[in-house]
């Protein structure tokens, strides 16, 4: 029998709002997983109002929800949790991403699904996770990067630290979420038991420090992290050089060295004891950064410079804006930025699917579901008569909007 993904038949009841949740279970539907989305009634997931707008309806929350089966519950009602409390007993992950103790609160944690369905993964994805004295607090991705220190890395050396325009922590979470249970799914059909997953994004902001926590520990204080505007605050040449028109990005290490001071004719350098090793060039790098403008201002073009400094090897790229990026060749070829076509929205671009497989060549043409859309369809999979349906729509149990036709 052939598989249409590599997480074909696997079955997932999806918690999650906003965007690492909503990441992670966007992974595993684009891999081919069954994914039943389930929102919190009247209004559902709060990115349903996020822009933009069109129709009726949110480029958000398609860009993250395309492929969901979406269910509408009032989840304080006890009759919404006998619905999740049967539902699982045929799935095989749990997403979460609410507070820590609100799925307690609302009769459908770890320790009450699992007892249904012993087989169970359930992922829990949070800020700070799921113990801790931090714990108990609501968070988003800016949070958790100002308690990881991410934020204070990000920003002129005198100034004050800046944040990032766009959701690393969240997204990055929601990929190390998807690692984690496609592991634990694998662990589980080896013989091995359900399990509850904790993941924060603190953890995995905390784990993208590359040079900056061991750096610090390891030279016993002498080397601090700090943020140092448009260039490395620990190797060089490495940042941000301005160009005629714009900002190009230039890094240049270990052989890379050579070939840079090649280009820009400075192979005097080579025998400066002031650039002998990356700690003198950090120290005289505004020599560097002069050096490099210089022969920058000299090009013919930003482009033309760049042309040169690959031909020789040297690691460099334009500094393009968000509509300059949508627009490159390479993303496009790649499906980097990708063209989807919404029932109401209509077509819209979206950043394309990041995981490649070769036996799996093509990505799936999938819809974002309306608000409960999909009620009757997975209430009647367990059993529920229109009756019940019925029934339930009207106590506020279920909710649901218009499909346009």
């Amino acid at each position: 029998m052939s598989r249409k993904h590599v997480l074909d038949g696997i079955k997932v009841l999806d918690f999650t709002h906003v965007l690492a949740g909503p990441t992670c279970t966007r992974l595993m539907v684009e891999t081919g997983a069954e994914v039943i989305k389930v929102e919190a009634a009247p209004a559902g997931d709060m990115v349903r109002f996020m822009p933009a707008l069109k129709n009726g309806r949110s480029g958000y929350y398609i860009q993250q929800n395309r492929g969901k089966k979406a269910v509408c519950l009032n989840l304080r009602d006890k009759r919404a949790q006998e619905i999740v409390h049967k539902l699982v007993k045929d799935v095989d992950v749990v997403v979460e991403n609410f507070t820590p103790g609100v799925m307690k609160r609302l009769g459908i944690d770890y320790e009450t699904l699992s007892a249904i369905n012993p087989n169970l993964i359930m992922c829990s994805i949070s800020a700070f996770g799921q113990k801790g004295e931090l714990s108990s607090l609501p968070g988003f991705d800016y949070i958790a990067q100002a308690y990881a220190g991410v934020i204070d890395m990000i920003g002129e050396e005198d100034g004050p630290p800046y944040f990032p325009g766009l959701g690393m922590g969240d997204v990055s979470t929601g990929a190390h979420a998807y690692g984690a249970i496609t592991a634990a799914l694998f662990h589980r059909e080896r013989g091995g038991s359900g399990q509850h997953l904790d993941i924060a994004l603190l953890d995995c902001l905390f784990h993208c420090h590359e040079l900056n926590v061991q750096g610090y520990d390891g030279s016993d204080g002498a080397l601090v992290p700090h943020r140092s505007g448009a260039h490395h605050f620990a190797v060089a040449p490495l940042g941000l050089f301005k160009g005629k028109e714009k900002y190009i990005v230039i890094i240049a290490i270990g052989a890379q060295w050579g070939n840079l001071l090649k280009v820009i004719g400075k192979e005097e350098f080579n025998d400066d004891p002031r650039f002998a090793d990356n700690a003198g060039r950090t120290k005289h790098k505004q020599v560097l950064i002069d050096a490099i403008e210089g022969w920058l201002a000299s090009t013919e073009s930003d482009d033309e410079a760049v042309r040169i400094l690959q031909e020789n090897h040297v690691p460099v790229a334009p500094v393009l804006s968000v509509p300059e990026a949508m627009s490159h060749p390479h993303l496009i070829e790649r499906q980097t930025v990708r063209t989807v076509t919404d029932r109401a929205f209509g077509k819209v671009k979206i950043p394309g699917m990041p995981l490649r497989f070769s036996a799996f060549p093509d990505f799936p043409d999938l819809q974002a579901g309306f608000l409960g859309e999909h009620n009757g369809e997975v209430l009647s999979s367990i059993g529920y008569s229109e009756h019940d349906i019925k029934t339930l729509t009207d106590d506020g149990v279920l909710a649901a909007e218009a499909i346009p036709s």
